[in-house]
């Protein structure tokens, strides 16, 4: 009937729905009173169940109506993606709509085009009624010029399916068609033609829907028939009738406390005046008198001879007469004692149908035959269905009463009969999150408190889930455990992160403090593992520390590592010098000379005696001085003072140089020095 369009309310900065009627709706003045007048009804109904409508009017011809948006899905749709929908669920589906239809019928607006297409689920699971006004103009006019029935006639009452008068109960029993459909996944009534399906809704019973879904209780099953009978007077009156007993269903489903009456029309056949014969029984003179009403005055009977023979003996007659009272007295005697047993109902034990075993359980058929067939009455035996973790489906896993005393066969028995297991659909991540917001989510589906063992970890922090074990059936499970749909009765297992076994510290500066004092301080106060890794810097202390992996005041666990860099110079040694002095000096090898000085004595010359000045320098400073070194010595020895690392080393014999070269002081160096 209409375009609907996204648009932006740019007054108010939000998104609406723009409903525009289609043109062929607009040629119809009274149409477009009705549906006028209907809207601006509509729009006065604030309920969260309904859409609200922000504005009505018409502009060009247009005629609009300004709705929410809603986000999410009509129910049409959701059931032909999920089929049967769970009972609680359309129970509260329904009772939200029905909430909705309560509002509206106490503003005196009848939807009259109740069907899943109108209901929207958004996604935060609310139902939202929409379409009120349109529905109710559309139906006031006529099938031939509108076509209201297409789409909708699936779930028209019989009173508008013949075109009769309307009210609250129609609303009613489409809702009742709504929910058949929602716990089914099919309509009650379905053709080829719309026609038949509106002969169908007028004259058929539907068939009952916990047939085609036994998970449906009891309660919900009869709201259900109650919310559909063909005669509006026998439905709910009301929608909070109807919303008294959908509550009620939710918590108590399996019993019957629903109201169902029918009509009862098996009267006799019987003789019905016509109404020409009740006018003229009225308008009879009942005093007058009939042609018929002279009496002719009875004739005399004669008297028979047995008679006559009993007048004449009367004590024969007296005889006859206590032998008759004694024959009836045993009619009677003997019809009393045939009626009593007769009215005395049989007694005997209940068969017991509830196996020991999975293998010797009964189905609900076998059970009910076995108990029929024991002489009980098919109808006194009342099923029960619920879900049970060990026992298959339809196979009967419990009985009231259960004992082995007589009961009379009208005694009413119940039946248990497994529904399977209820399965849950674990959450799709466990491992890396915290177990207080996974345990919300498990007590919310209704499983067990999933046992849980504690475990030290230094890298998850304290209530992280580590691992997940699944306990089903006596199985236990550890893989792909996460978004698995499991009994409602299995059992989780968590190991959770306890957090790091060590305390937090600060760190310290070390820097400058000696390796003995630093490893100290870190291991035996602090607890921290101590690496030392060596450098050299000749211009730092040997031995104490240059720098520390982990900043001061930095917070950290005890046992984290932390690495030391300690200043290390190099192993310092004494050179030990062998100079050959007399190598310098070789005319200490030639013959001594002599000399006649001016007085004429003469003199014997020998540098023997001589000394020369022998000087080491290390690094250009002077190490040792020795001017009183013989010329002749070959064996002039001297050890220097301990160095580390390479030295410049310059020996002078007599003011000459007799050695320049660096020397390296990491090992013990032996200098000999000859010419």
């Amino acid at each position: 009937m209409a375009t609907v369009y996204k648009a932006k309310d740019n007054v108010l900065n939000r998104y609406v729905a723009v409903k525009i009627l289609r043109d062929e709706f607009t040629t119809d003045s009274d149409f477009i009173k009705k549906f006028n007048s209907e809207a601006q009804s509509a729009a006065s109904l604030t309920h969260p169940n309904i859409v609200s409508i922000f504005d009505v009017g018409n502009e060009d011809n247009l005629y609009y109506i300004v709705m929410e948006l809603i986000q999410g899905k009509t129910l049409k749709e959701i059931i032909n993606e999920d089929g049967k929908l769970s009972w609680k669920w359309s129970v509260n589906i329904a009772i939200q709509i029905a909430s909705a239809l309560e509002t509206a019928h106490k503003n005196n607006i009848i939807h009259r085009d109740i069907k899943p297409h109108n209901i929207i689920i958004t996604e935060d699971g609310l139902s939202k009624v929409t379409d009120f006004g349109i529905a109710k103009a559309v139906s006031n006019s006529t099938i031939t010029a509108f076509g209201t029935t297409i789409g909708s006639v699936h779930y028209f009452s019989p009173e508008h399916a013949r075109g009769e008068f309307t009210d609250a109960k129609s609303d009613l029993y489409s809702l009742g068609v709504v929910m058949y459909e929602m716990l089914t996944g099919r309509v009650p009534f379905d053709a080829d033609t719309p026609v038949s399906v509106a002969l169908k809704q007028v004259q058929e019973e539907p068939v009952d829907p916990i047939t085609y879904n036994p998970n449906i209780p009891v309660s919900v099953n009869r709201i259900i028939l109650k919310a559909m009978q063909k005669d509006p007077n026998l439905r709910y009156q009301n929608a909070t009738e109807m919303i008294a007993d959908l509550k009620m269903a939710l918590k108590r489903p399996n019993e019957d406390f629903v109201v169902l009456a029918y009509r009862d029309d098996d009267s006799p056949t019987q003789k019905v005046p016509t109404i020409y014969e009740i006018e003229m029984e009225k308008n009879n003179d009942r005093n007058a008198s009939k042609l018929s009403d002279k009496k002719e005055e009875p004739k005399k009977k004669e008297k028979n001879k047995f008679s006559e023979f009993l007048e004449n003996h009367r004590f024969i007659k007296f005889l006859l007469t206590l032998l008759f009272l004694g024959i009836l007295f045993g009619i009677v005697a003997v019809s009393v004692m045939l009626g009593i047993q007769g009215s005395k109902v049989k007694e005997t034990t209940i068969p017991v149908v509830v196996g020991e075993s999975q293998e010797t359980l009964l189905t609900e058929d076998e059970a009910i035959q076995k108990i029929v067939d024991a002489g009980f009455d098919r109808n006194n035996i009342k099923i029960v269905r619920e879900n049970h973790d060990t026992v298959k489906e339809g196979y009967v896993f419990a009985q009231e009463p259960n004992d082995s005393i007589r009961y009379k066969v009208t005694q009413e028995i119940t039946l248990k009969v497994s529904t399977g297991p209820k399965m849950v659909d674990l959450p799709d991540t466990l491992i890396g999150r915290q177990i207080d917001e996974v345990l919300s989510e498990i007590k919310k589906l209704g499983l067990p408190t999933p046992e849980t063992t504690e475990m030290t970890d230094e890298e998850k922090e304290k209530g992280m889930i580590l691992s997940v074990e699944l306990v089903e059936d006596e199985t236990t499970i550890t893989e792909d455990i996460e978004g698995r749909k499991v009994k409602q009765s299995a059992q989780l297992k968590f190991t959770v992160s306890a957090g790091s076994q060590y305390q937090d510290v600060e760190m310290k500066n070390v820097v400058g403090m000696t390796e003995a004092e630093a490893v100290k301080l870190l291991e035996d106060e602090l607890k921290l593992v101590v690496e030392v890794k060596y450098d050299e810097n000749m211009s730092k202390a040997d031995g104490t520390v240059l720098a520390q992996s982990i900043e001061e005041e930095k917070i950290i666990k005890e046992q984290t590592k932390v690495t030391l860099t300690v200043n290390k110079w190099p192993e310092s040694h004494s050179a030990h010098f062998s100079i050959n002095v007399a190598s310098f000096y070789p005319e200490l090898t030639a013959p001594s000379t002599d000399t006649t000085n001016s007085t004429g004595n003469t003199t014997s010359s020998s540098p023997k005696n001589e000394k020369v000045t022998v000087v080491i320098y290390i690094d250009n400073i002077a190490e040792h001085t020795n001017s009183s070194v013989a010329k002749n010595e070959s064996n002039y020895t001297y050890t220097s003072t301990q160095y580390t690392g390479l030295k410049d080393v310059r020996v002078t014999v007599g003011g000459n140089t007799a050695y320049n070269q660096k020397v390296d002081f990491s090992q013990e160096p032996n200098i000999t020095i000859t010419r």
